[in-house]
């Protein structure tokens, strides 16, 4: 039976079209800078599809959740763990993809040195047309049917390293969350400084009024306004440099929200808490960081992702069965011996099993073998690392919180005893019962007190995040 296409157009249409995606034709080029949207949604605690580096703040003081929401939608690292994500679950689509039946069009022109036969024949003394010039086209189906394992072990391994990749991404949420809490606890507590030095530039201008008052009353003596205005510039050059600092804060909590803003470009506003709360115990803690770590979690994917390439390169010692069947036609572009009964086009079909069997390959694949078995004892290795360094995080996070806690509360009542000291020392002076020196040594004390203590609270509240982002229960 012969089939009667209409034209050999349609073969030559296959070849085209099986030569443009091999890179004969490129209709649209990729621009490497425009943005790239997510193809689908990604399965993980945040969902950011767009990265917009000009968004900023409103007009009014930006609270801690408002910071951290902004963050989670502008970070470009979080963006890039997305994309990361999705190329991981795309190529856990393609590795399960590979299991199943390919069909694909194939087409071609071929031109002969001599006259050959339009299809072979079929049975002895069959006529048969002749030709230089052969137009073909087939529909091809490939089946894999036993590959020694390797296909679904490297679905597996895929599937391991797109859970992984999710992890990995969740532990750059809950990082960004930790750092944007830290510096936006860094600033309150900055703030808080900047206003004792104003403090202790107003008392001490006021301070530097009496004292020239009692000099010009002759009860005082010059010495005492040198030292006080010494003591002046002093606390004025660490406001401008504490001011300084609090820039480059703000200008970090931008960076880590995305957003370009000269000079920060927007105020914060929130509280330093100093309420102590009960730190777990060491084990339960322990316990808990390594149930719900994404990097621990992510760490235990990828170990028995490689131990799948274990078997994936051990199955290259199994044989290869595959299905294998195509159906297309031939057609003649002009005949050079047409015999009566035979005519210029042909359908021709196979349908098979085959069977490649791996006899010698000089080792190599023994050699694959044995490189990852070395991979997955690195990789076992890396996961023992990682435990200890829970651990390490673990209690180090304890240890914190205990010590700002401790630091919190011993220093909760040093300023108004401060605060006390100075007024009692300003008014023995006032009455010619004081030195300077002891005034200034006052107020150094209170300011001193003062940054220790809104040092402590930032440190208490970083400590907070600190041990939650140990135990992998990180908050917004």
């Amino acid at each position: 039976m012969t089939m009667q296409p209409a034209s050999p157009m349609l073969s030559l249409a296959l070849l085209i079209l099986s030569l443009s995606p091999a890179g004969c034709v490129t209709l649209a080029p990729i621009e490497a800078y425009r943005p790239v949207a997510l193809s689908a949604d990604v399965d993980a605690p945040s969902a950011s599809q767009a990265v917009s580096a000009t968004s900023s703040p409103g007009s009014q003081p930006m609270r801690l959740e408002e910071a951290v929401a902004l963050a989670l939608e502008n970070n470009p690292e979080l963006a890039a763990a997305e994309y990361d994500t999705e190329a991981a679950r795309a190529r856990r689509d393609a590795a399960a993809g590979a299991r199943l039946p390919e069909l694909s069009a194939a087409g071609a022109y071929t031109r002969h040195l001599d006259d050959v036969r339009l299809v072979q024949a079929r049975y002895n003394g069959e006529p048969g047309l002749f030709t230089v010039s052969i137009f073909s086209g087939d529909l091809i189906l490939r089946v894999p049917l036993y590959t020694g394992g390797r296909l679904i072990n490297e679905a597996r391994a895929a599937e391991l390293l797109s859970q992984s990749a999710r992890h990995r991404m969740a532990r750059t949420r809950d990082e960004l969350i930790f750092n944007v809490r830290s510096i936006f606890y860094g600033i309150l507590a900055q703030e808080r400084l900047i206003e004792s030095l104003r403090f202790s530039r107003e008392a001490l201008t006021g301070h530097l009024s009496r004292i020239n008052a009692l000099i010009e009353a002759q009860k005082a003596a010059r010495v005492d306004s040198l030292r006080t205005e010494v003591r002046l510039a002093d606390v004025e050059q660490k406001r401008v440099r504490e001011e300084n600092t609090l820039a480059v804060q703000h200008r970090v909590l931008a960076n880590l929200m995305g957003i370009e803003a000269a000079g920060g470009g927007f105020t914060i506003e929130g509280e330093l808490d100093a309420a102590t709360t009960p730190a777990p115990a060491l084990e339960a803690a322990l316990t808990t960081a390594l149930a719900n770590r994404p990097d621990y979690l992510a760490a235990r994917r990828e170990l028995e992702a490689q131990a799948r390439r274990v078997d994936i390169a051990r199955a290259g010692h199994a044989p290869t069965v595959s299905l294998f069947g195509s159906y297309g036609g031939r057609w003649a572009a002009g005949e050079s011996e047409r015999p009566a009964g035979s005519d210029d086009s042909e359908d021709v079909g196979q349908i098979g099993v085959g069977v490649e069997i791996p006899l010698y390959s000089g080792g190599r694949i023994q050699a694959r073998v044995n490189e990852e078995r070395a991979r997955l004892g690195a990789a076992q290795q890396r996961l023992r690392k990682l435990q200890l360094q829970v651990r390490l995080d673990v209690e180090t996070a304890l240890a914190n919180l205990a010590s700002a806690q401790e630091r919190a509360r011993t220093l909760s009542t040093s300023i108004d005893q401060a605060r006390e000291s100075l007024r009692i020392e300003e008014e023995k002076y006032a009455v010619g019962k004081g030195a300077i020196v002891d005034v200034l040594d006052a107020q150094a004390a209170l300011l001193e007190s003062q940054t220790s203590y809104y040092q402590a609270l930032a440190d208490l509240s970083v400590a907070r995040a600190q041990v939650e982002l140990a135990m992998g229960v990180q908050a917004e």
